[in-house]
Formats: structure tokens, sequence, C-alpha cells
């Protein structure tokens, strides 16, 4: 079994800090989530949290691995990357989709009205 080499207390505390943000930014998307009333309201904080949180992993990974191997270790921006660009992405589909879902089958109680398509002209003001 290979041991693994001990890190400077000047690595490990920003990598701690970044992991622990990390986990404090995922609870707070996790209380959004639960908190709000509604669809639209409640896919903000995790789109947006959990990509702060990512970057935050991401961080940690790479002062890890790069104090570690004492070479800049830059393979986990592939990961953050991807996720940068598919998160924004899937959650407009996610709003698009159920903005349809809502304007062709209405709930029984709407809190507040769902906005008129922009291709039907005469609903629009």
């Amino acid at each position: 079994m290979i041991q693994p080499q001990a890190l400077s207390l000047w690595v490990e505390i920003p990598v701690a800090l970044l992991l622990l943000a990390s986990g404090v930014f995922t609870l707070t998307a996790a209380i959004g989530l639960l908190r709000f009333k509604n669809f639209f309201m409640r896919m903000h904080p995790p789109a947006m949290t959990f990509t702060i949180a990512s970057w935050c992993v991401t961080l940690a990974t790479i002062i890890y691995f790069s104090a570690l191997e004492q070479s800049l270790a830059l393979h986990a921006w592939l990961i953050i990357i991807l996720l940068s660009l598919t998160v924004p992405v899937t959650t407009i589909m996610l709003a698009r989709a159920a903005l349809f879902r809502s304007r062709t089958n209405p709930p029984d109680e709407v809190e507040e009205p769902v906005p008129p398509a922009l291709s039907d002209p005469s609903k629009v003001r």
C-alpha cells in the first residue's frame, strides 16, 4: 500500500476552506430548493450555487494535486468548463419545458399567471 505524502499546512488549509465553502453553497441550494413555492423559483438556487460549489471543488482539486505532484495539475479544468457550459443550458431547457407545460396544462391553483407566448399576437399586450 502506498502511503500518501504529507502536505504542507499552507496547502491543506485552502483546500479544506474551499471544500467547506462548497458544502455551504450546496446546503444553501438545498434550503432554497425546499423554501420556494413554485418550480420557476426553485430552479434558481440550485443552478447558481451548484455551479459555484463545483468551482470551489475544482479549485481545491487543482491546489491539492498540484501540491501533491509538485507540478501544475489542470486536468480538473475540463470538468468545470463542461459544467459551466451545460448547467445554464440545462436550466434554460427545464424552464422552457415547465413554461410550455404550464401554458398547455394549467394547474388548478395558479398563484401567479404564466406570461403568454410571444408567438400568439392576440395575447401580447
